[in-house]
């Protein structure tokens, strides 16, 4: 099936407007990891390979959900080859609790934001990723969305708003 033009997104657009906000990301994960350049340009790559199947709708939200794809990809390579180890430290490690009741209780508390997040309008969400997630700024938003900065605080107490509201109900 090939998709409506319309609908297909322009990668070389993506890649201008999100490779700093995914470098940021990865960064975020990683630390100063030489390996951040090429998680980025595996996104793109992904992205790429997808254009003629069924297009998504709104590849910025898709573009984080394969960043986390390649960011997971790369933690299980690593784990397989034996380079991720982290020596265990008592005072670090001990006191956390990994009971199968509070997996299950983490578990719900994170579908509840996810959905909460899902239910806000694209532009809101949009932002408060980029503030939350990618610890963007509220002039650097502004900017890239070319909006004003008091829109983006508006958005910003709406996103809060209705996760403090979701939170609540579950």
């Amino acid at each position: 099936m090939t998709a409506d033009p319309a609908r297909q997104f322009d990668i070389d657009d993506l890649a201008r407007r999100y490779a700093g906000p995914l470098a940021r990301y990865f960064r975020s994960r990683l630390g100063a990891a030489a390996e951040v350049d090429d998680l980025v340009q595996e996104v793109f790559l992904r992205l790429a390979a997808r254009r003629g199947q069924d297009e998504v709708s709104a590849a910025e939200n898709y573009l984080f959900t394969v960043a986390a794809s390649v960011l997971n990809d790369s933690f299980r390579r690593k784990a397989r080859r034996g380079g991720v180890h982290q020596l265990f430290d008592e005072q670090q490690h001990a006191g956390e609790d990994f009971s199968p009741e509070r997996v299950f209780l983490g578990q719900e508390q994170l579908a509840v934001v996810e959905k909460a997040l899902l239910e806000l309008p694209e532009r809101t969400r949009v932002i408060f990723i980029l503030n939350r997630f990618e610890d963007m700024t509220y002039a650097e938003i502004a900017r890239r969305l070319q909006i004003s900065t008091s829109a983006i605080e508006k958005h910003m107490m709406k996103a809060l708003a209705h996760l403090a509201k979701s939170r609540r109900r579950s």
